[in-house]
């Protein structure tokens, strides 16, 4: 007779899966962003690199940018606002270079933000079913993260626009190699954008070895 702890552990990745896939189709009217930091996932804890307060800072800038930025850039338009580590990064699709550039200046002059990675396209913005399919390749591209035994992906934060997927979070040149490597590898993915923190192998083992708070 099979357990029931052998039954739950045939279980576990295909909730996982579905809890993952669900998360990103809830960020389908924003950019098609995911992080599983701080979350507990199939058992294990999932742990985000940046400090409580780099975590408060960034939800705080998101905010602030989602609700300012549209107003000056203007229609039509579809601006999205992703913020790791005080790092800002714009996707979507403005009018012209001027909303471009404009958006950009705003962004900049959000308190707390300490840089700004504008990838705006200049175009209409994208229709329902590119975002749609932009959130498949962001579940594809985190599962295999997650699948990888080489990289921590519970440390990266994966942002898809119009199949250019871009990879942020805190990491060593190693792993940001390998996840690009990965992320490229998914079918769908068009380009694969690096806008990591970088830090030291040294940092990261201080960092592994630190006390959980």
């Amino acid at each position: 007779m099979i357990s029931v702890q052998s039954r739950w552990n045939t279980l576990k990745r295909p909730l996982a899966t579905v809890a993952l896939c669900g998360a990103v189709v809830m960020s389908l009217g924003g950019c098609v962003g995911l992080l599983l930091g701080g979350a507990v996932v199939g058992g294990f804890a999932a742990t985000d690199r940046r400090t409580l307060g780099a975590q408060t800072d960034d939800k705080t800038i998101a905010l602030k940018g989602e609700a300012r930025l549209p107003g000056v850039v203007g229609d039509p338009s579809h601006i999205n606002v992703t913020s790791f580590n005080r790092k800002v990064l714009l996707t979507g699709e403005v009018r012209d270079e001027a909303a471009k550039a404009a958006a950009e200046q705003e962004a900049k002059s959000i308190e707390g933000v300490h840089g700004v990675v504008n990838e705006l396209a200049i175009g209409d913005p994208s229709s329902f079913s590119q975002r749609s399919n932009d959130t498949f390749i962001t579940s594809k591209v985190k599962a295999s993260l997650l699948d990888a035994k080489d990289v921590f992906g519970n440390a990266v934060k994966v942002v898809t626009e119009r199949g250019n997927v871009y990879l942020m979070g805190r990491a060593t040149e190693r792993e940001a190699s390998r996840a690009a490597e990965i992320a490229a590898g998914v079918s769908g993915v068009q380009k694969v954008v690096k806008v990591f923190d970088y830090m030291t192998e040294d940092e990261l083992t201080q960092l592994s070895t630190a006390p959980r708070q």
